[in-house]
Parts: structure tokens; sequence; C-alpha cells
């Protein structure tokens, strides 16, 4: 018997390198297909939560990573398959450049056979814009490339020239006007087939029955889309509540802080002293708390934003947070939780202060390099790390699951 498939027309959007305007793009697409009464599915390819914030406010869906080593291949392809089920475009912005990193979002474009939208800044440059041009669309001889887009064009006479330099096999989509309202045109997007080879099983219903509190508000909004799914495919109810103004916690059993800005709310969260107060009673007794990035620094007695400001945070760990102007840590890291490895990546400007000695480290996926501490007090884990649960559904159950009954304490034994 044959695999099912389904088609749906599908563009890949990628640049030179960063700042090159691929999510102002992507976006303007996305919305402009919507407008047109269109179905709009966005991917972000590489771990990242800012720019799916602003592709989900352009496309009205949700907006999933799609990233080889932290997903997984199978992953990706489940998500473009379900994706190609009910939408009638799909777009993937990539990360980086079009062949920066190991894998690269070239990678992904050329195994899901997308064909590929370079962006590239026109802002310094004229006909040399051709050149780059040509060695992206041939640096790699398998990718499908569909075409060039300029940005930042200075006027008509800057797009003639970019335009004369444009090497003639390849389509130039034309230039987007600096500081202009732009009408992006109608354009060729390649028929790209998703075919599910298996489908995949049902996650284990390890969290069955458990309610998790997430916090979710403008000082913590990092957190994957397919997290919260996965959370939810395994039986667990998810209820929000925000540090920033919430008095209270909601009626949960587990409690979920992901990363975000805390440090632009000092004031708000320091003064919210009874939000504190039950997230401090939750820890006494001994239920599951699990904290990435800024939810792990608004665990701490206080973080210290750039301008010296000090703001006192929950202190459920002992320690002290200092935001920095130089970035502390970047890059993909196996995290070996108490349940197991997740795959994972970090991003922060701040450095820590703490006599917790860590429980583990993460281990960097392209060195032998010590990656980022792994905390554990009582029933709380933390870390710098933004984990994929996917990448490992026991292990992240684990992060929230509390015994309560040995039915339930049993399925982690099967």
């Amino acid at each position: 018997m044959n695999p099912p498939t389904t088609h749906c027309p599908a563009l890949f959007i990628t640049a030179p390198g960063s700042n090159h305007g691929k999510t102002t793009i992507t976006a303007a697409l996305a919305r402009y297909h919507v407008g047109q009464g269109r179905k709009v599915r966005v991917f972000k390819s590489g771990p990242d939560f800012l720019d799916p914030m602003i592709l989900e406010r352009a496309c009205g869906q949700p907006v999933y990573q799609l990233d080889l080593w932290m997903t997984g291949e199978s992953e990706c392809r489940r998500l473009l398959y379900e994706a190609a089920l009910e939408a009638d475009l799909i777009l993937i912005e990539g990360v980086m450049g079009l062949f920066d990193g190991n894998p690269c979002s070239a990678d992904i474009a050329e195994i899901f056979s997308v064909p590929v939208l370079a962006v590239i800044d026109a802002s310094a440059t004229a006909q040399t814009l051709g050149a780059i041009a040509y060695g992206l669309a041939n640096y790699r001889a398998t990718l499908t490339f569909a075409g060039v887009l300029a940005n930042n064009i200075a006027s008509p006479h800057h797009n003639e020239m970019i335009r004369q330099g444009m090497p003639s096999d390849l389509r130039y989509f034309g230039g987007i006007p600096r500081d202009s309202r732009f009408a992006f045109p109608d354009r060729h997007l390649g028929l790209v087939a998703f075919t599910l080879a298996e489908q995949e099983e049902t996650p284990p219903r390890l969290l069955s029955g458990l309610r998790i509190g997430i916090a979710r508000d403008r000082a913590f909004s990092f957190i994957y889309a397919a997290n919260l799914e996965l959370l939810r495919a395994m039986g667990a109810t998810l209820i929000f509540f925000s540090p920033l103004a919430d008095s209270a916690l909601p009626d949960v059993d587990s409690i979920y802080l992901p990363g975000g800005y805390p440090e632009l709310h000092l004031s708000s969260l320091q003064n919210n002293v009874s939000l504190k107060a039950a997230l401090q009673a939750h820890f006494q007794q001994a239920k599951p708390i699990y904290a990435e990035c800024g939810g792990f620094l608004y665990l701490l007695e206080s973080i210290t934003d750039k301008a010296g400001n000090r703001g006192d945070m929950a202190g459920l760990l002992p320690g002290h947070a200092v935001m920095e102007n130089k970035l502390k840590g970047l890059g993909c890291q196996s995290a070996p939780m108490p349940g197991g490895v997740l795959r994972s990546h970090t991003f922060h400007y701040s450095r820590i202060e703490t006599p917790l000695v860590p429980v583990a480290f993460g281990q960097c996926q392209h060195s032998n390099a010590t990656g980022e501490a792994i905390y554990q007090l009582n029933r709380l884990t933390a870390s710098y790390l933004h984990c994929y649960f996917a990448s490992n559904p026991v292990a992240a159950a684990r992060l929230f699951f509390a015994v309560k009954e040995k039915s339930q304490a049993s399925n982690f034994k099967k």
C-alpha cells in the first residue's frame, strides 16, 4: 500500500545571512495571502522564539519550528504533512544564511523539495548583488532555486542596476523600496508533495489528569508551540497564568516557567508579592516546577538589569542574575534532564551567581565544551536551556510528573 500523499504550494525564504529582511518578507507574504482568503501555515527553521511571534500574527496560525537536529527529520515531515492537509500555502523562514550551520537551512529545503527564494539586502550594493545571488543558486546544485528578491532598494535606478547585474538564468522578482509601503506581486510557488512514510505513534499519555500551570505574559513568552501540543497529547490540561498580573496561582499540579524578558518588568514582578508567595507555597509542597532561561532567573533572589536596577524575584533558588551587554550563551545542546536527554538551545545575555551545585551540564552540539548548568532542588528543575519536548517525550513528562497514584507511577516503567 502506498503512503498517503498531499500537495501544497510551498516556498522557503532565505538570505545570505541575518538581517536581510527574511522575517519581514515572510510575514508580508503570509499577510498578503491571508488577505486573499487563503489559509497559510508558516514555519521557522532553527530555535527561535521572536520571529514565530511575528509570523503567527501575520498568518493567524501557530508557527512551529523545523530543525533537523533538535526536532528530527521525521517530526519535521509530520509537521509539514499535517500542515499540507489543511493549508493553501506553506511558507518556511530560514535561519541565518542559507548554508550556515550543520544542519543548515538548505538541508531542510532540499530534503523536503521546497523551492528557495533568496532575500538579499541591496542597501550597499548594485550589480554585485547578481553575483551573490548566483553563488546562492549554484553553491548546491540539488537545491530548487525559485529566484531572488532585493530588499531596501533606494530608487528605480538602483533597482535597474541590480537587474542589469542579475544572471539571465536567475528569476528576479524585483526590489522592495526602502522606507516605503509595498504590495508583493503574485509569483510562482513550487508545488511540493509531502509524503508521510509512516504515521508517528501517539505520545504516551504519561500526564493524563495532570494540570500544568504555564506562565504566559509579556515577561514570559518564549515557548515552543510544539511543547504545548505535546503536553496536551500526553494528557495534561494546560492552564495559563501571568506572574505580572495574577495575584494567585491556578489550581495546578505542576508549573512551567518559560523564557522571556523578566528583566524588562522588574518592578511589576517584584511588587507582585502574593504571586511569589503562591510559588513558594507550591515549591514547599514539593510540587514540580520546571523553569527555562527567563523563568529560571525569575526563581532566583534578584535580577539586576543593564542600567543597574535591581528587582527582588521569587527567591525559590539562592542566587542572583545580572544582565550584561555581551552574549553569554548561544547554540544547540543536549540537555541531560532527570528523566533523560532532551535536545535544546541556549541564548542569553545574563550571568548568574549561585551557591547551587549543578546536577548536570548540557553537551554542546558541535564541540566538547561544557554546556549550560542544570540545577535541581527538590522537585524544581531549572536551566538556561530551552528544551524541545518532542525530542524525548518521556523525559519531558518527568519534568512535570508528580506521583499521586501507583497506577500513574507505573506508566514510566513500561
